[in-house]
């Protein structure tokens, strides 16, 4: 199991967000997280990469690490097992893209003869072979989250944590990103994303789970019969 929480509660600014809640995800699983502003979803990805401290928990694992536990001085490493994806893609746009992916391998103990050829690895995996020497400026948004997804993969992840990866980009391009990160996970990367798109869980199936009033429930059986119109506007 990649992810094992089991009665966690996270708090916010402290008010409780999330209660006693079980969320689990194991090696290769597609997993998204849905639910109205404020309700949490945001909160519970921060956990996973200690951005946000867990307050309780009967059991709190990541990669086999207790998050209870974890000191300071081990959240590095943890999260280089892991790669993360944010709305707003988070690039350097000082230095083109293959300096902004060269400072992440760089930062992360690469040796120099390794570095170029995992650039050119990962870029080809998103189709951005040709545009290793643009400033992200010069990049479209899409083409900048494929950067950024690009960047999340360069340590071979076992997870990628995605939050509102396609909040940004117009539906076509929203679709591509959505259909890459379904093809990583395919290769056995789990993939944890939250999002408003919900139109999105029908064209690329997977588990899903709601976050609503300090709970998270699965709801991969159920949500076809939501009524998508009602739950794009609880989001």
């Amino acid at each position: 199991m990649l992810i094992d929480y089991n009665k966690v509660s996270i708090y916010r600014d402290d008010l409780c967000v999330l209660k006693d809640i079980d969320f689990n995800v194991d090696e290769g699983e597609f997993v998204y997280i849905i639910g109205k502003v404020g309700s949490g979803k945001s909160s519970l990805l921060k956990t996973l990469y200690c951005e946000l401290d867990i307050e309780s928990a009967q059991k709190a694992e990541v990669l086999g690490i207790d998050l209870k536990k974890i000191k300071r001085r081990e959240i590095p490493g943890l999260r280089r097992e892991m790669g993360i994806i944010f709305q707003d893609f988070q690039l350097l746009h000082d230095r083109t893209v293959e300096k902004n992916l060269d400072f992440v391998l760089k930062a992360t103990g690469w040796k120099s003869a390794e570095r170029k050829q995992r650039i050119e690895e990962v870029l080809e995996a998103v189709g951005l072979s040709d545009k290793a020497g643009n400033m992200p400026h010069e990049l479209s948004g899409g083409e900048q989250q494929r950067t950024a997804i690009a960047r999340a993969l360069l340590n071979n992840p076992k997870i990628i944590i995605a939050d509102e990866p396609t909040g940004n980009l117009d539906p076509e391009t929203a679709g591509n990103i959505i259909s890459l990160l379904r093809d990583i996970s395919l290769t056995g990367t789990a993939i944890v994303m939250s999002t408003h798109n919900i139109p999105m869980l029908d064209k690329f199936p997977g588990i899903v789970y709601r976050c609503s009033e300090t709970s998270i429930n699965d709801i991969t059986n159920t949500y076809n019969n939501i009524d998508l119109t009602e739950e794009k506007e609880r989001s």
